[in-house]
Formats: structure tokens, sequence, C-alpha cells
């Protein structure tokens, strides 16, 4: 069995398109399997980062949001 890592991706203050193109750096890096929990401010990241992922056969595990910070969790698919 291959082991599955998490990373994170601090994206807070960026605003779009930087939090996906972060995003899409980070997880072309990344295993299938792999997750990487994406922290954001911009409200723009909870459109564009699942629509990115949507495309790219990636999937959104979690979506968190609170006064301030926005935490996407992306499962890495397969290329």
């Amino acid at each position: 069995m291959v082991p599955v890592n998490q990373y994170r991706l601090d994206a807070r203050g960026l605003l779009c398109p930087l939090p996906v193109i972060r995003a899409q750096d980070q997880i072309q890096r990344l295993k299938p399997g792999d997750t990487l929990v994406v922290l954001a401010t911009d409200p723009g990241a909870l459109h564009d980062i699942p629509a990115w992922c949507r495309v790219h056969g990636h999937e959104i595990v979690e979506t968190l949001r609170d006064d301030r910070d926005i935490r996407i969790t992306v499962r890495v698919g397969n290329p």
C-alpha cells in the first residue's frame, strides 16, 4: 500500500486567482491519494478551487469556513 501524505498551503491574504494557482502548483508535486489543505481568505476560493478540481479529477474532501478563514481539503486524483 502506498503511504498517503497530507500537506498544507497557506494562501490567506491572496486574492483571486492566486489561491487556485498556488493550489494547482502544489498539487502538481503531490501523489495520487495525498491531501492538500488550502487555507484562504478570498471567498472566491470557495468556487474556484472546487471548479478546478472537477476539471482536473481531484476530490474536495471538506470545506470549512469561519468568520475570516476558509479551509478546503483536496484529495489528489490520478493524472
